[in-house]
């Protein structure tokens, strides 16, 4: 089961902004079936989700790999993901995790099922340091390092230009 298919879904959660609804639509922008069925609720039910797995990323930020897996087992004990497959676009299988888009489940269930599915794949995986909050100043958001030499660093092309060209000024006025 290749549970990495959902690598970016906790980091992309997490980076959401769900103080309303109009913030999950645009965060569901490339999935337009779950678009329709986004709520106020689902917004709620998100953000405390955003709250609880916020931790893990600060914790393999600080080297703890224990307190990543403890909090990740406690979450899935609390949010018990089953995994199910599922026909793709494609044509091929998949696994998904509790009936991703059935009717009877809500968006916030099943955006939930993907992130704790996408920390079990890259944990299990890879490591949990591979969880990673950017290293530009001012930034919060959170990425997952699925690069292959284990070198990513920041969230977003954005903030690795702005942190570059902020440290070629600063040599520059050390220089004058």
């Amino acid at each position: 089961m290749d549970l990495l298919r959902y690598a970016d879904a906790p980091a992309g959660l997490l980076n959401a902004d769900l103080t309303h609804v109009d913030g999950l639509v645009a965060h569901l922008a490339a999935r337009p079936d779950l678009q329709r069925r986004a709520t106020d609720r689902d917004c709620m039910l998100l953000r405390k989700v955003q709250r609880e797995v916020r931790p893990l990323f600060d914790a393999a930020a600080a080297g703890r790999q224990d307190a990543v897996v403890t909090g990740l087992n406690a979450l899935l004990v609390r949010y018990p993901v089953t995994p199910q497959l599922a026909l793709t676009g494609s044509g091929s299988w998949t696994a998904v995790g509790v009936a991703l888009g059935a009717d009877s489940q809500t968006v916030a269930e099943g955006l939930t099922a993907e992130v704790l599915l996408g920390l079990l794949g890259v944990v299990a995986r890879l490591g949990s340091d591979r969880l990673g909050s950017c290293a530009a100043a001012r930034c919060t958001r959170v990425f997952v390092d699925t690069s292959p030499n284990h070198s990513r660093r920041y969230c977003s092309e954005r903030c690795a230009t702005r942190a570059n060209v902020a440290a070629y000024r600063a040599r520059r006025r050390a220089g004058s």
